[in-house]
């Protein structure tokens, strides 16, 4: 149990009566502060545990709050959603009359000691998000706790385990501003351990490995009709290497009661061909982080399917967690014999020059020393059924000496956040399976669904197989030729960034939009700026009346009264 100078245990407990009643939601007097905010997609259950907020949309936030003593998990209600969308409650804030409601729950975390009835699940109807000076004023605060992990639940003194979202049948939350990305415990950077798997493993680790089917052989059976590949499962092994690995695509719906919605693509080359491989929901846990191009790996117990949605691959291997339960092994290239050990992978470098005269939509690998990295923005996009979510992305600026012009990326979000938290200037960064983008005169690089980032500091320049061709060797001399202070006074980090740079006229504009301008006036432009969230990077066109002009110097900082004089700031 907690102790008792819980606030928490206080508040909530004691009020259990009225508490009953949704009516009379529990009100904490004392501050809190949320220690973590977590992101999920909502499923069926919805409108059970939500009966009135049916149009808030397809995200659910849970948050973990605690008073210094213990922790609980609780659901922001849908309406304060909107404190979460625009980053005011986040962790490490403090809440001030927070309230609480009793709710019902998908299922309870493994560690937060509520009871099997669900009694003690709670919401977060309404709050007072306090600021950062007003709390130093109160004093205390989660800075007091070295580890608040170490906090044990709410009614209970356990303090370990697994949390999983409150409100849906989810295993995995999602990051908060985007949905590539991987976030949690449960992405394993080490293959899943099963005793009986690992007696055979063992046993096989022990004698060359030998392919037991190719990917033609699997083709052409497939294509003829033969029951062995379309009527079941194939039980035979296929080795292969990893050429491509694809981002984490998640395709969880508000419709759906799918726990783990995620699949990946892995394009697999044996001796005989390319086939496209499917990680599944699961699967994609266990195994994402562990698997990388250049990885030869073997497979047995999967499914072979007709591919609708690749022009270049007429099959797909289907990888599952169960019905049947496929096994993935990743081997070491000296278990394979020569005549079956899959080519290597290939790069097709260019450089700053070269790029110069490729065409719009080449598919490339460059290498290149940092020298801006912009702040990650979002931009609004819908999928295939309407739903509208977040893609994030970052402008690099890369210089490989080759040329004056710098080679510009557009790096949307890789499912490597551990790579992008590390492009800081300065680092030397391989950005594979890139595409060419022309817009008029301008070119830059946008990801493919293949991309991978490389970047120093992960270990990866050292173990990949580029090293030692020509075009990442003429640029490590160049780099060793440069001059530190040079580089250094080049270096330039976050900032706001446009690019290809906006049409001066608006006969421009209105040719890139379809002779349409788009003009918003009064309350529309409000509408739409109130409408953005946290990160989010829009571009309006405005028509109004300039009714005055303030001049300032570089750095200076000039104060207006919004009140008397609203203003438009031009960068």
């Amino acid at each position: 149990m907690a102790a008792p100078v819980c606030v928490l245990h206080r508040t909530l407990i004691r009020s259990r009566g009225a508490l009953n009643q949704a009516s009379c939601p529990s009100v904490c007097r004392d501050l809190l502060y949320v220690v973590d905010v977590h992101r999920y997609t909502r499923d069926p259950g919805f409108s059970i545990y939500f009966p009135h907020s049916v149009l808030h949309g397809a995200d659910l936030y849970d948050v973990i709050l605690t008073d210094g003593h213990c922790r609980l998990q609780v659901t922001v209600d849908p309406p304060l959603r909107r404190l979460v969308e625009t980053n005011v409650l986040r962790r490490g804030v403090a809440l001030r009359h927070a309230s609480f409601s009793p709710a019902l729950t998908a299922q309870l975390p493994q560690s937060s000691g509520a009871s099997e009835d669900g009694a003690d699940s709670y919401r977060l109807v309404s709050a007072e998000v306090i600021g950062q000076d007003e709390e130093d004023d109160q004093g205390g605060g989660v800075s007091q706790v070295d580890d608040w992990t170490s906090l044990p639940w709410f009614r209970t003194m356990d303090s370990t385990g697994h949390v999983l979202p409150l409100r849906a049948n989810r295993t995995v939350f999602l990051p908060l501003w985007n949905n590539t990305d991987f976030i949690g415990a449960g992405w394993r950077e080490a293959p899943p351990t099963d005793d009986d798997d690992d007696d055979d493993a063992d046993a096989e680790e022990a004698e060359v490995r030998r392919a037991s089917v190719t990917v033609a052989e699997l083709r052409t059976a497939f294509l003829s009709g033969h029951r062995s590949v379309t009527g079941g499962v194939v039980r035979k092994q296929l080795i292969g290497r990893i050429v491509n690995k694809s981002r984490l695509m998640y395709y969880g719906r508000q419709d759906q009661n799918c726990e783990c919605p995620y699949k990946v693509e892995l394009d697999l080359v044996d001796p005989s061909g390319l086939v496209c491989v499917v990680l599944w929901n699961s699967v994609c846990l266990n195994w994402y982080r562990r698997l990388k191009p250049g990885d030869v790996i073997s497979l047995s117990r999967f499914k072979v399917k007709q591919n609708y949605r690749s022009n270049t691959h007429d099959i797909e291997v289907s990888v599952n967690s169960r019905n049947p339960r496929a096994q993935i092994c990743v081997l070491p290239e000296s278990s394979v014999l020569p005549e079956d050990l899959p080519p290597a992978p290939e790069f097709t470098f260019y450089n700053s020059l070269q790029l110069l005269d490729r065409p719009h939509g080449v598919i490339c690998d460059v290498i290149g020393l940092l020298t801006f990295s912009g702040r990650p923005e979002r931009i609004r996009t819908k999928d295939a059924h309407g739903v509208e979510f977040f893609l994030e992305y970052r402008w690099l600026r890369l210089e490989d000496g080759s040329s004056d012009y710098p080679v510009m990326v557009k790096l949307f979000s890789t499912s490597q956040p551990d790579v992008q938290r590390q492009l800081h200037p300065l680092s030397v960064v391989v950005c594979s399976r890139v595409k060419v983008i022309r817009v008029d005169q301008h070119q830059y690089l946008r990801n493919t669904t293949y991309t991978q980032v490389y970047c120093t500091g992960q270990g990866h320049h050292s173990v990949m197989g580029y090293r030692k061709l020509h075009p990442v060797r003429d640029f490590i001399r160049w780099l060793r030729s440069q001059d530190d202070r040079q580089v250094q006074s080049r270096a330039l980090v976050g900032g706001f960034f446009v690019y290809p740079p906006p049409p001066v006229s608006l006969e421009t504009f209105m040719k890139h939009h379809r002779g349409s301008p788009g003009f918003l006036q009064g309350a529309e432009l409000q509408a739409e700026i109130e409408r953005l969230c946290y990160r989010e990077r829009r571009t309006f066109c405005i028509q109004a009346t300039v009714t005055m002009v303030t001049h300032c110097r570089a750095g200076q900082v000039t104060v207006f009264n919004s009140s008397s004089f609203p203003c438009v700031l031009l960068n």
